[in-house]
């Protein structure tokens, strides 16, 4: 008697093992051009320039969170206002997906545009929070609008929902903005968010970042915030250029064990009476 081995079901199984691999090769392919793209609105949509004024320095850091196919939405920007004042702003856009990343270009789009009609820190959110309510989306998003005069190093700040700002003078002063602030944008409407005052002294510095620099599973947001709050201290006593400041605040981002966006922006100034 001879015994002959059933091809049909193993044939049928190998076949449709190739079929799911080949729908599992398309996902795949679909997901990484949908991250491709979000990353390109994400780059495109921040400032290829910055300003400039006599004894200001800017610098901006930015990584997109490429691992994890998850991408965000933050952002960064700096403008010349209509009345010579730079206006500043940093901000996180809930969500990781490429619609977060468009949200984050009309976000940042709108606060420019606004600007254009208002310059005070507090109203622009405002008008800005009911601009995206009216916008009928489901997303909102975590703000810092600034707006500084180079010529006096007088800073107004708003914040909506975002972690506070960090600073440090030349004389070995730090620490963490206490300002009050208000929710983010997109959430709830006619709210008023109120606006602090500081003044930025030769060789201070400012730091405006988002959460994913300084909070995930290995940092605490506290513990992140210090850590920029010793780095930003160092810094500012021993009269560090802003561009080192800011990669050396990105090297916290790198520790705090999780893929998320994390966008940096430090706001030095050497006073009227000095060049950069």
């Amino acid at each position: 008697m001879s015994l002959e081995r059933p091809t049909d079901d193993g044939d049928e199984l190998l076949a449709r093992l190739g079929s799911l691999t080949a729908q599992a090769r398309e996902l795949a392919e679909l997901q990484r051009s949908r991250v491709e793209l979000a990353v390109a609105l994400q780059r495109g949509m921040l400032p290829r320039d910055l300003p400039t004024a006599p004894g200001l320095h800017l610098a901006v850091r930015y990584a997109p969170a490429f691992h994890g196919l998850n991408v965000g939405g933050d952002w960064y920007d700096a403008f010349t206002m209509p009345d010579g004042r730079i206006g500043l702003s940093i901000g996180d856009v809930q969500g990781h997906n490429i619609e977060a990343a468009a949200f984050m270009g009309q976000v940042r789009v709108g606060l420019r545009a606004l600007a254009a009609v208002t310059g005070d820190p507090g109203e622009l959110l405002s008008r800005t929070n009911d601009l995206l309510l009216s916008l009928g989306t489901d997303l909102f998003a975590t703000c810092t609008f600034m707006r500084l005069d180079p010529s006096t190093g007088v800073l107004e700040s708003a914040r909506a929902g975002h972690i506070p700002h960090i600073w440090a003078t030349a004389d070995g002063q730090s620490g963490i903005a206490e300002d009050e602030g208000g929710p983010p944008l997109g959430i709830e409407e006619g709210v008023q968010y109120p606006v602090s005052r500081y003044r930025l002294t030769t060789g201070g510095v400012f730091v405006l970042l988002t959460d994913g620099v300084v909070e995930g599973p290995s940092l605490h947001v506290d513990e992140g915030l210090e850590q920029v709050v010793r780095l930003a201290g160092i810094a500012a006593v021993a009269g560090m250029e802003a561009d080192a400041l800011a990669a050396g605040v990105m090297k916290v981002a790198e520790r705090v064990g999780h893929e998320d966006d994390a966008a940096v922006l430090v706001v030095g100034h050497d006073g009227p009476d000095r060049r950069p």
